[in-house]
């Protein structure tokens, strides 16, 4: 991104089952601090390492993923047509999922960056909200449940993670299995549809 060591102080994780490399389930990752002097860095890692380390299997696929097969070796080439095909597959629900949202009433989403995840924003009607309220209800939290009740589609409410008040989004996931995604679009085109047509102000 152009900037140096000494530009921005970093401490970036990553985990092996949030990533093309593991599945749910896998535990292990790792974290890299930059941008730090080497005594917070020392002191950072010291902290680190006082919690309990991931089991073999996680720390095998760890080192799998800082060491993936190199040119020559028997998996080289599997290895990257498998990667490949499956970044590929994500790029294109990522996409499909995009699009879908930003062709909604009161949707707008913008393009997944490199993330597992997308972030729609949703401008719920005055009626949606007053019956979040009536219930005690954050609205993304109503709308989010009311998805969950009639499609089996889990989101998480942006109020999970915090948003600017008054504005309310969602966090989705692109893991889903390609020839389930259309299914998936379609499904949620028909709750969003009902939804702003019964709440309509």
């Amino acid at each position: 991104m152009g900037f140096g060591e000494e530009d921005i102080s970093l401490i970036s994780f990553h985990s092996v089952s949030n990533g093309y490399y593991g599945e749910c389930g896998r535990r292990g990752g790792y974290m890299e601090v930059t941008g730090f002097n080497s005594e917070v860095r020392k002191q950072v890692y010291k902290v680190a390492s006082l919690s309990s380390c991931s089991n073999l299997a996680g720390q095998v696929l760890v080192s799998l993923v800082m060491n993936p097969p190199k040119v020559g070796d028997e998996s080289y080439t599997s290895y990257w047509e498998e990667r490949d095909r499956i970044m590929l597959s994500l790029s294109r629900c990522a996409e499909a999922m995009v699009q879908a949202f930003n062709s909604l009433e009161g949707l707008t989403c913008s393009k997944a960056e490199g993330a597992m995840f997308v972030f729609p924003s949703v401008r719920l009607p005055k009626r949606a909200i007053a019956a979040a309220e009536a219930m005690n209800t954050k609205p993304d939290v109503f709308y989010a449940l009311r998805l969950l009740e009639n499609t089996g589609i889990v989101v998480l409410p942006g109020s999970v993670f915090g948003q600017v008040p008054g504005t309310w989004h969602f966090r989705c996931t692109i893991l889903q299995q390609e020839e389930k995604i259309q299914l998936i679009i379609n499904r949620f085109k028909a709750f969003h549809e009902t939804f702003m047509e019964e709440f309509r102000d």
